[in-house]
């Protein structure tokens, strides 16, 4: 089966088919997360207090955990926010939410800074790096 364009829309440079399904697309799927630019900002960003194997052992990590604030350590996977309040936490969304808003503003640490400045697509790359961190 061959599929033929008969319209196009210049303005987008795609055919009509092409632009729908370009338009339906969300954007989870239009913009995949890059864990390798996760990793970046992770080690740039967030090792010194979770530690560059995400255990919460980072110089800074170890200074805190002596002081009774230890940083979460990801490669367990217990995290305890529920964010958007769907029953879950620990989904994406949550993960996402307290490294944009700092976990204080869930009732966490108010040491784990907020990280918004960074912006959504970052965020969603350090989300996917850090669920690099728990191996089943």
């Amino acid at each position: 089966m061959t599929l033929r364009f008969t319209r196009w829309i210049p303005a987008f440079g795609l055919p009509a088919v092409g632009l729908a399904a370009a338009l339906v697309l969300s954007p989870a799927t239009a913009q995949a997360a890059d864990v390798a630019n996760g990793k970046t900002l992770f080690e740039a960003n967030c090792a010194s207090c979770h530690g560059t194997s995400g255990k919460g052992d980072g110089p800074t990590g170890v200074a805190l955990a002596a002081q009774g604030t230890s940083p979460r350590d990801f490669t367990v996977a217990d995290f305890k926010f529920d964010t958007d309040k769907d029953g879950k936490a620990g989904t994406d969304t949550d993960l996402a939410n307290v490294i944009k808003n700092g976990a204080g503003a869930y009732g966490g640490s108010p040491l784990m800074a907020p990280w918004g400045h960074l912006g959504d697509a970052a965020i969603a790359d350090l989300v996917a790096y850090v669920r690099t961190f728990h191996q089943q």
